[in-house]
């Protein structure tokens, strides 16, 4: 099983980014996934989260109204589109099941907002 997050970079304040989550090895459509992030010094924490048929979506606090989660089930992929992005959102952004024991985490993808 290997999670590959991709889609990060650096972009200034107000900017927009859109993540994507591809699973190799294994079938993210019965699995309830989510989004997180880990900045420099912080634990590791959710950002969103999106039901295996996507209808259901949650978002912690920081992040609602600016990120919406999406999921492709066809094509085994996940988004998180990510508006109005401040440099309090600048972490490594991982995808993972959102219940339950992890799967590996993936490498991660960068975002950089600057000020």
């Amino acid at each position: 099983v290997q999670l590959v997050e991709s889609g990060g970079g650096l972009v200034q304040a107000g900017g927009s980014l859109r993540l994507s989550c591809a699973a190799s090895e294994t079938t993210l459509s019965t699995i309830t996934m989510g989004w997180y992030r880990q900045a420099p010094g912080k634990e590791r924490e959710l950002v969103a989260g999106i039901s295996s048929g996507g209808r259901t979506t949650n978002y912690a606090d920081p992040v609602k109204g600016r990120f919406t989660i999406t999921r492709e089930n066809a094509k085994n992929t996940m988004y998180l589109q990510m508006n109005n992005l401040n440099p309090e959102d600048t972490a490594v952004y991982y995808c993972n099941n959102f219940y339950g024991l992890k799967l590996p985490w993936g490498q991660g993808t960068q975002v950089t907002v600057s000020s």
